[in-house]
């Protein structure tokens, strides 16, 4: 790779401690303000944009009924009234709706925003919350681009406001045990790592029948699906990304079947086509989706073999790191089973990890973890896949945020810069795969 090297104390990622410290000066209204309105007897107020099944569901109905105590709903938004009418009535508030944002946090006076917008949206919906005056908690990715990032990085410092992204992936058991043990020195300093997710053939292939099978919208699953990755490699490493190798292609999606339809509903392929599928047996979906399409189009059921599918569904990429750690990382979107396989190499030994998510055999748990010691025997650690929403990584995230001050040993908590610095990976690698060469993130963006 090319490109300058970055010098190791320069926008250090922080170790354990600073990093707690970093997260409560970044997210003072999640660490402080809301343990202050509970001791006060008050409630957060909060209002939510984007009432699709993230907003409907972890940041709507779970959050309405397992934070009541402490949050209260001021305000829904959304472009589709149909929608936003159901999921209010999901959701069980009693709040006004809106189809206008500015006119939403005028009148309801919200303290924090939740965005669950289609990604492309995200960052004018945070910079325009930061500017009216509040904070923001936002679903990943934070933004798509270079240009989006930047303008969340400058209005957050313009404003005085703070933005909160929401990984739960750095709560979940396998990657808080990797954490503790990359912590611990056991393998001593990380050299290289490499890293495979896989997408299986329900999941992967969901992401090409929905909005987020072009780039304009989604910035492509490096953005959209991998930022969770990056974000967790980021964390891992206590590192910043400095320079992206990357290749792509699209292989299994789009143009490559003969089986090609405007949806599965009224698909002639439904006999013969593998990846057919009914939504009309799912009665949320239907009125989640279905029902509200007179007022937008979109169809959720849409054909995954579409000819104007711009994505990606297999990819690889190198990254190199401010302390000079390489990365190699790959996403396949058309497995038949799902998780990841990650191998940190130190200067004291090995730690192997494989994560279970679906596939077509017995597991014991969630996740395997290997330590194999230079000149000594390894071990193996099992973790439980214990919990609900993502093994109780939502909930856990949650808590942390709506049940502060919790302490932070591990550095969880995540603001613009974790954000701005996991996406920054993703659009690098995007922009590799464009420009056909390697891309420092500096080109891109000054974070």
């Amino acid at each position: 790779m090319t490109g300058e090297k970055k010098r190791p104390d320069r926008r250090k990622f922080l170790g354990a401690a600073g990093m707690t410290a970093f997260a409560a000066a970044a997210s003072p209204l999640m660490r402080t303000d809301n343990a202050q309105a509970r001791t006060s007897g008050g409630k957060l107020r909060v209002a939510l944009v984007g009432t699709g099944i993230r907003g409907s569901g972890l940041w709507g109905k779970t959050l309405y009924e397992k934070y009541g105590d402490v949050v209260e709903f001021v305000g829904l938004c959304d472009i589709n009234t149909v929608r936003m009418e159901f999921v209010k009535q999901y959701m069980g508030v009693k709040c006004p709706t809106f189809t206008d944002f500015d006119e939403m946090v005028k009148k309801t006076k919200p303290d924090t925003v939740i965005v669950t917008t289609m990604d492309c949206f995200h960052a004018k919906y945070i910079c325009r919350a930061m500017e009216l005056g509040c904070d923001v908690i936002t679903e990943k990715p934070m933004a798509t681009d270079e240009k989006m990032c930047q303008d969340i990085i400058d209005t957050e410092k313009r404003t005085g406001r703070h933005v909160r992204v929401t990984f739960n992936y750095r709560y979940g058991p396998a990657a808080v045990r990797i954490k503790e043990i990359l912590m611990s020195g056991e393998i001593g300093q990380v050299t290289s790592v490499d890293f495979s997710y896989f997408l299986d053939t329900s999941h992967g292939a969901s992401y090409f029948r929905r909005w987020h099978a072009f780039k304009q919208k989604s910035g492509s699953l490096l953005v959209h699906k991998s930022t969770h990755h990056f974000d967790l490699m980021n964390w891992w490493l206590n590192a910043e990304p400095v320079e992206v190798n990357a290749c792509g292609k699209l292989r299994h999606y789009g143009w490559n079947s003969p089986f090609r339809g405007e949806r599965c509903m009224n698909c002639g392929h439904k006999s013969s086509c593998p990846y057919y599928w009914d939504i009309t047996k799912n009665e949320f979906l239907m009125n989640l989706y279905v029902k509200p399409e007179s007022e937008d189009g979109y169809m959720r059921d849409a054909c995954l073999f579409r000819r104007k599918i711009n994505i990606w569904d297999t990819m690889s990429a190198q990254v190199r790191y401010h302390n000079d750690v390489l990365m190699n990382y790959s996403l396949n979107a058309c497995m038949p089973y799902e998780g990841f396989n990650v191998g940190f190499n130190g200067t004291k030994g090995r730690l192997d990890a494989r994560e279970y998510h679906r596939q077509p055999w017995d597991v014991k748990g969630l996740a395997d973890i290997r330590i194999s010691l230079n000149f000594k025997n390894s071990r193996e650690i099992t973790i439980g896949a214990g919990g609900s929403s993502h093994w109780g990584a939502d909930e856990r995230m949650q808590d942390m945020i709506f049940k502060g001050p919790i302490p932070d040993p591990l550095g969880q908590t995540a603001g613009s810069r974790a954000g701005a610095l996991s996406i920054m990976i993703g659009i690098a690698a995007r922009r590799s795969i464009e420009r056909q060469r390697p891309v420092v993130i500096e080109e891109l963006v000054k974070i």
